[in-house]
């Protein structure tokens, strides 16, 4: 692999827009995704632990991303390879992971719709961020 072709600028972008639109999808959807995933707001401990985590992961998934997406395209991403890989990775590995994840959770669809669209969108922003930026300066 070869880091050094990776747009490290379009991973950082990417990351903080990603995790922008997950803060903005959650919102949004806090009161569904807390009854499908069986969550009592008022037992839940307060902490930024899980926004941390979930940015760090984040981070790694784009940079992920970046290597595949450049590997894929020669070395030279664009925006629309972009998208697809995101499209291809989130049904290929995350969406696919989330069903069998929550039907042995004992979850209903609702829940695997709810977090299956967040990561959609964090894949596709991912994506043609990283596309849209291109190739690391030589």
């Amino acid at each position: 692999m070869d880091f050094s072709a990776v747009n490290w600028v379009a991973v950082i972008v990417a990351t903080v827009v990603a995790w922008l639109f997950g803060a903005a999808w959650y919102t949004a959807l806090s009161k569904p995704w807390l009854k499908a995933a069986k969550l009592d707001p008022s037992t839940m401990k307060k902490s930024a632990l899980p926004y941390v985590v979930s940015f760090i992961a984040e981070l790694v998934m784009a940079g992920i991303m970046a290597l595949v997406v450049g590997a894929m395209t020669g070395g030279e991403p664009t925006f629309v390879p972009g998208l697809v890989f995101g499209l291809v990775l989130w049904l290929g590995f995350v969406i696919t992971t989330l069903s069998v994840n929550h039907r042995y959770g004992g979850f209903g669809w609702e829940l695997t719709i709810i977090d299956g669209g967040h990561w959609l969108g964090v894949l596709l922003i991912m994506g043609a961020v990283i596309g849209w930026f291109g190739a690391a300066a030589s």
